[in-house]
């Protein structure tokens, strides 16, 4: 008698989706040749960490033109995790930002020759939004890795602010199930410094690294933990 075989189980089908993270880096302005913005987010492009994966995507540092580069990008890839990142010439640390606020008020014309005072991000939109990323726990994750970091309470006026603004009211207005986003600053370059005397820079290899505990971290928790990250002024 002829027995038959039996075909082997097909292989175990994972049961979580894969996850894409976009990371958003910006072109360099006010006369420099590069912004570390964009230098370090490039770095990460194809990143994986466990089942997330890095999308990096350079955005204009024009008001308006920079939201709709980073909508068209959010419509591309649908990513659970957006963080954008941009230049703070003269911050010594990694900043993860708290606040983004609802006004343009250019101190310096953007790549564009635009200058707004007093335009809102968004007309009738909220004052502000909060970073849904766990700030806090980046902070500390980052400090105990030797990178000095710190929580901003201001994102400024500027096209970094226009950008962060953009992302939360998105996230806000077209609520998709674990989306988190937010915004972080970094220093200058050594090179870039050096040509402003004084002033504090990070290296590249500083940068990545930093960028890399940002996207874990935000990633692993889910609620921010409950820990001082205030200032006086």
């Amino acid at each position: 008698m002829t027995r038959k075989l039996k075909s082997p189980p097909p292989p175990p089908r994972s049961l979580k989706p894969p996850l894409r993270v976009l990371l958003t880096g910006f072109e360099p302005f006010e006369q420099e040749a590069r912004n570390p913005s964009w230098d370090a987010v490039r770095e990460l492009d194809g990143w994986k960490v466990g089942r997330a994966t890095v999308h990096a995507r350079l955005v204009p540092c024009i008001f308006g033109d920079a939201i709709d580069a980073l909508l068209a990008a959010m419509d591309e890839l649908e990513p659970q995790l957006v963080l954008c990142i941009g230049q703070a010439g003269g911050r010594a640390e990694f900043t993860p930002e708290r606040v983004a606020i609802n006004i343009d008020d250019a101190r310096t014309a953007d790549n564009r020759g635009q200058e707004p005072i007093d335009v809102p991000v968004v007309p009738g939109g909220p004052a502000a939004y909060f970073s849904t990323l766990p700030i806090k726990a980046m902070v500390r994750e980052l400090r105990a890795a030797g990178v000095p970091a710190s929580v901003s309470n201001s994102a400024g006026t500027f096209v970094c602010n226009h950008i962060f603004y953009g992302l939360m009211h998105r996230i806000a207005t077209q609520p998709v199930a674990g989306l988190r986003g937010g915004f972080i600053h970094i220093p200058y370059l050594p090179e870039q410094a050096a040509r402003f005397p004084g002033a504090p820079s990070m290296s590249l290899e500083t940068m990545v690294k930093a960028l890399r505990i940002a996207v874990t971290t935000s990633l692993a928790v889910e609620h921010d933990v409950a820990e001082t990250g205030g200032q006086l002024h």
